[in-house]
């Protein structure tokens, strides 16, 4: 016999609700709390866009966070919640009103599991505090308006929940605290931009990202808006080329990089600076390390070319004397530079936790210079110097060093350069034979934790061989291996 479930009382008193398709916001004012959060949910699955917009507008917590829902939503969706906020600001007793931020972030979806809340501590006062949504906002965006808090990524064009966003932030940009806390612009329209940039204030923006080609005329209208950007913590700068080859420009590229570094100085919480592709020139870096203000925590560079000067002007700068995190990726320093970098990691070597030196091209001369600050850096938890050319008497050195760092616990080096021939090819058996050898030097010790050698990449299958340990050979060696052993069982 089948087991006969009766609706709960809940579900009963849900299904009376969205059967009323004109339903006031007004009609729920005395709905249980404890309601609220499935009669969302049922509202926006349903797509009751009338029952979803009275939600909003009756919605008894301080805390609305519909990001989760509406990242697999349509616009309609998006338009409804919208709605239903316009009719909670047309309210004349603003002191009624609850809700104080509607949060538009992926984030918060553990929120949503109110079916995980037993009926009975719905109402708890635990569970209503857990409903109220973060504290993360900053004092300075704290105010008595409601808050609209989303994260915005700008690629190419505008896509159709955005225009839909942007589009009411502007007609309701004054009744509002509109926060964008994560930027990310991407090749985007410059008139955009500033229309966006306009609507939400640059002040509130704590993580932007960068990429544009279009170096003059975004060099143009960028400073005024990085310079309102007091509260930013991390900043990535892609693919920007500050140089140009055009005689006629030249000066008004000098002069507008220099403007737009310059910056800077107004970015009193800046922690996290990355920067990628930016061809630096015309003294820019030493502008850029003049106006750092703060201490950086974590300080990175790809796809660069560093002269002399500029990490002369990097190592005397002290905002980065307090760097947990110093990365370089595909760097191209000169050969005179080492020195100063040198001096960099003099200065960091007690806080500094991670530092990425990866194909850099660097020479056995450059890594001998760096190897008296190396051996200071005792914080050091990560240390990565893949696609190097050094040599196995000088990794053995570097490995001397590394082995007092009792605090490693991620090392990543190249595999020495005896292990390739005259093409460029690996050479397995010496590659199996030498990389237990250095990791024998390390284990004399300490135990490493996770460690591991890497050939560059193989052009032929794009893969590398590895010793973490153990062996493991790229697709173009294995398949060698695999021929030799079925030949070795035919014999």
């Amino acid at each position: 016999m089948s087991t006969y479930n009766p609706p709960t009382l809940e579900q009963l008193a849900l299904e009376a609700l969205l059967r009323n398709d004109a339903i006031d916001f007004s009609d729920l004012e005395y709905l249980p709390t404890m309601l609220f959060t499935p009669l969302f949910l049922e509202a926006f699955n349903r797509r009751r866009t009338e029952m979803l917009k009275a939600t909003v507008a009756a919605w008894p917590l301080s805390y609305l966070p519909v990001g989760p829902l509406l990242k697999t939503a349509d616009v309609e969706m998006m338009q409804a919640v919208l709605d239903g906020i316009d009719i909670l600001m047309t309210q004349n007793d603003s002191l009624k009103r609850k809700l104080q931020m509607l949060d538009l972030r992926d984030v918060h979806e553990e929120f949503w599991d109110a079916r995980a809340v037993r009926e009975d501590e719905a109402c708890s006062p635990d569970a209503l505090k857990m409903k109220q949504g973060p504290e993360s906002l900053p004092t300075y965006a704290m105010t008595k308006q409601l808050q609209v808090v989303t994260n915005l990524s700008l690629f190419f064009s505008l896509e159709e929940h955005q225009k839909c966003l942007l589009q009411w932030a502007q007609k309701c940009r004054d009744s509002l605290q509109l926060i964008c806390l994560k930027m990310k612009i991407c090749l985007f329209p410059l008139e955009i931009i500033e229309e966006v940039l306009n609507i939400f204030q640059p002040i509130y923006i704590e993580e932007l990202v960068i990429c544009t080609h279009e170096v003059l005329s975004f060099l143009s209208f960028f400073p005024h808006f990085l310079g309102e950007m007091r509260n930013i913590i991390k900043f990535k700068l892609h693919q920007l080329d500050f140089q140009h080859d055009v005689v006629d420009t030249v000066t008004d590229v000098k002069k507008c990089s220099t403007k737009f570094f310059s910056q800077f100085s107004k970015l009193n919480h800046l922690q996290s600076l990355y920067l990628n592709g930016a061809y630096f020139s015309y003294d820019n870096m030493k502008t850029l390390f003049r106006c750092l203000k703060t201490p950086l925590e974590s300080f990175s560079m790809s796809f660069c070319q560093l002269s002399t000067s500029d990490l002369k002007h990097m190592s005397k700068c002290q905002s980065l004397y307090q760097l947990k995190q110093l990365h370089f990726n595909t760097v191209v320093f000169s050969k005179s530079c080492f020195k100063s970098l040198r001096i960099l990691l003099e200065n960091v070597s007690e806080t500094l936790q991670s530092l990425q030196l990866e194909h850099c091209r660097m020479k056995d001369s450059q890594l001998k210079v760096l190897l008296p600050a190396l051996s200071q850096c005792s914080q050091l938890n990560s240390i990565i110097f893949y696609d190097n050319d050094f040599s196995s008497p000088v990794l053995k050195d570097l490995l001397q060093c590394m082995a007092n760092l009792s605090n490693l616990t991620v090392e990543v080096y190249p595999a020495p350069k005896e292990c390739y021939d005259p093409l460029g090819y690996v050479v397995v058996d010496i590659f199996s034979q030498l990389c237990p050898q250095l990791v024998q030097i390390l284990m004399a010790k300490r135990q490493p934790k996770t460690i591991m050698f890497a050939t560059a990449t193989c052009p032929r299958c794009w893969k590398y061989c590895v010793y973490d340990m153990e062996i493991r050979l790229c697709l173009c060696w294995q398949e060698i291996e695999d021929l030799f052993c079925m030949l070795r069982n035919e014999i």
